[in-house]
């Protein structure tokens, strides 16, 4: 079950990050209480998940599947670069992250 509240919370951390872009720095109201929201179901998660799970490991899964989340949505929505050095290194994360799952029970 950490799994699963791990991975969730990563994509509620996926979700305030991008919130974070239509809030127009905090000053509109729905954009913003969405992005507080997003932020607090998301480390809400993640301390459930640490409950069981390595700190070192969920710290690090919980960052690398926002960073890539982010990473896509940027490019889809904000038409961000997507050239090939950048989805590498997106790829080096995903291996990272599929490392410590294998290591981590």
């Amino acid at each position: 079950m950490a799994w699963i509240y791990l991975f969730a919370a990563g994509l509620f951390e996926i979700g305030w990050a991008v919130g974070m872009k239509y809030t127009h720095g905090f000053t509109r109201l729905v954009p913003s209480l969405l992005t507080v929201a997003s932020m607090a179901v998301s480390l809400g998660l993640l301390g459930l998940a640490l409950k069981t799970l390595p700190l070192g490991t969920a710290y690090a899964i919980w960052t690398g599947i926002g960073t890539i989340g982010t990473v896509i949505l940027g490019i889809v929505l904000f038409a961000e670069p997507a050239d090939a050095l950048r989805l590498a290194c997106i790829g080096l994360i995903v291996a990272g992250i599929l490392g410590l799952k294998l290591v981590s029970a």
